[in-house]
């Protein structure tokens, strides 16, 4: 069964399923809503679309790989003068907090049965619809999230544990040997997301999937002089 792969690679990710108001959460790998909905604008696939591609992405099992974890940070944030969601008043100061992951690097991989789709969305990585980002809008990728021969015909936990990694060493870094992935669970073990896409997005109705964890071995390059 093949494998669609992304890289997700960027100073800033944010990979929210529980914020609310002015409290703006993110999970510590990416979401399956979020990375389907970066998958959506690459296709040209708007918030009031709930069209046949959309509903085939959304039925694809997910796995990420977390190459660097990033490291959690709060964003704080004032403005003045905001109307309420139920536009009854003004808040002449509102405060809100903004979580995101910082300096982090994920390989993604969404498996299927029809590679045609798979194409298509890795055709449309490398030209996309709309700009694409990390979760936010502001949160731009720090490299291509298209990958050269990003769809491999290897179900997803062949795919993740056998794409080199995609970061390199920095000043005083051992080289991993291990990588933690997360893979969607299809016999309900595993902890609880609430980021299954069920709707369009702007109709805004997720449901449940389950997230189990497992560690793949580092596949090391020839060329790889700290190997």
């Amino acid at each position: 069964m093949p494998t669609l792969l992304l890289r997700l690679a960027g100073p800033m990710q944010s990979w929210g399923t529980t914020s609310r108001f002015d409290q703006r959460d993110t999970g510590k790998e990416p979401s399956k809503s979020g990375v389907i909905g970066l998958l959506a604008a690459a296709l040209g696939i708007d918030r009031e679309t709930w069209n046949e591609d959309l509903q085939a992405l959304a039925a694809l099992a997910m796995g990420v790989r977390h190459d660097r974890p990033g490291v959690l940070k709060r964003d704080y944030q004032t403005a003045q003068r905001i109307i309420s969601a139920d536009r009854s008043k003004m808040h002449e100061t509102a405060v809100t907090t903004r979580d995101y992951l910082a300096d982090a690097v994920f390989l993604v991989g969404l498996e299927g049965l029809d590679r045609a789709l798979l194409e298509r969305a890795h055709a449309a990585l490398q030209n996309p619809t709309w700009p694409l980002a990390l979760g936010r809008k502001s949160y731009v990728p720090s490299e291509s999230i298209w990958l050269e021969g990003g769809v491999a015909e290897e179900p997803l936990m062949s795919a993740l544990s056998a794409h080199p990694w995609l970061t390199t060493l920095r000043h005083g870094e051992v080289m991993p040997e291990r990588l933690l992935v997360s893979l969607e669970s299809m016999d309900g073990n595993g902890a609880l997301r609430m980021d299954q896409l069920l709707s369009s997005f702007a109709d805004r109705r997720f449901g449940a999937r389950y997230v189990r964890s497992a560690w793949v071995e580092l596949n090391r390059g020839p060329n790889d002089a700290s190997a």
